[in-house]
């Protein structure tokens, strides 16, 4: 077999070969094994002044390297990207004492065909590289689908549990959102403060103006007591025209004046709406948990109401703090002042 035979010959079949004479200089590259030099050209080279071998060990010199015939090698291109490669040496048989030496990837080929730019038609037509680098696409393709299914999944439950705990007229949390911070603070020992606000003269609002104008009144209500609490507070709307505020790490009762006088002030100020001016009040009570409250959530609330519509009963847009000497009339002065629509 002459030279240009063979080295045609494996061009086809081994695309990614070397020839490698006597002195273990590259006499030949097939096509794809060129590319691997980039702007370098590799015949001309010495063989080991392109590739490093890593194993077998203890490669001193190209007469080393000849002993390791039919031997599988690791090599490592000396110049980067420092590509790893596989080969295996056999001579050529001819009397030129020459050595074939054919490349492959491994399983590192995705990093070889992205770094050196190359495609299927730079592998012989029977090579299973390519099949194994479109099933490695197919499956990073299956992978990267899950990950954003798993990404829009995610993103749907977040949403779900977001608006279990949020009024979605006004964007507040709700009542269950309120009862998890509540127990949580209850179960602590910091100091925390819980505001009950009803608002006065709402239902007058619905009743001339109707359920939009209402609506609206809420939401800006809700506004106004997002702007006048801090980030750390939550605010929730627990009923119709009714909300909870609830401030952790409280430590001075005038903190508290000054966020119920805020409140009250703003929300006292005519509301526009559809060319009519709407306006409402807010009656506040709040109970001030200094050091927790023996009485659980329930009597947390009751309390607060108390203190909210002694407010009320005052003449309304009042901010009142709970004593323990409002619960002497018991609770059936609480239904009262709930039935008495003059409370509203």
């Amino acid at each position: 077999m002459t030279v240009a035979f063979g080295a045609s010959a494996l061009d086809v079949l081994c695309p990614m070969h070397l020839v490698i004479g006597a002195a273990g200089r590259i006499l030949h590259a097939g096509p794809t094994a060129c590319k691997l030099g980039r702007d370098r050209r590799l015949e001309g080279q010495e063989f080991l002044d392109v590739f490093a071998v890593n194993r077998p060990r203890a490669i001193a010199c190209f007469d080393d390297l000849r002993r390791l015939r039919d031997t599988r090698l690791h090599l490592e291109m000396r110049a980067p990207p420092h590509t790893a490669l596989k080969a295996v040496l056999v001579p050529a048989g001819d009397a030129e004492e020459r050595l074939i030496v054919n490349l492959s990837f491994g399983i590192s080929i995705a990093e070889g065909v992205r770094d050196f730019a190359l495609s299927n038609a730079d592998f012989a037509a029977t090579d299973l590289a390519i099949e194994m680098l479109y099933l490695m696409e197919a499956k990073t393709a299956a992978m990267e689908e899950s990950r954003r299914l798993n990404h829009r999944l995610q993103g749907a439950r977040i949403a779900a549990e977001q608006q279990a705990v949020t009024d979605t007229l006004t964007g507040l949390a709700n009542r269950r959102a309120l009862t998890g911070v509540l127990a949580r603070l209850a179960a602590g020992r910091v100091p925390f403060a819980l505001m009950q606000i009803d608002l006065d003269f709402f239902k007058a609002v619905n009743d001339t103006l109707g359920h939009a104008a209402g609506d609206h009144v809420l939401r800006q209500v809700a506004r106004i007591m997002r702007e006048e609490t801090r980030d750390c507070d939550t605010v929730a709307r627990v009923g119709g025209d009714e909300f909870t505020v609830v401030l952790p790490d409280v430590h001075s009762a005038d903190t508290l004046r000054r966020t119920g006088a805020r409140i009250i002030e703003r929300v006292a100020e005519p509301i526009p709406f559809d060319g009519h001016q709407c306006r409402v009040s807010a009656s506040i009570g709040t109970v001030w948990a200094r050091e927790g409250h023996a009485g659980g959530m329930d009597l947390l609330m009751a309390d607060a109401d108390l203190a909210l519509y002694a407010s009320k009963r005052a003449g309304r847009a009042r901010h009142t703090f709970f004593d323990p000497a409002m619960r002497a009339p018991g609770p059936d002065r609480r239904r009262r002042d709930r039935r008495d629509p003059q409370t509203a």
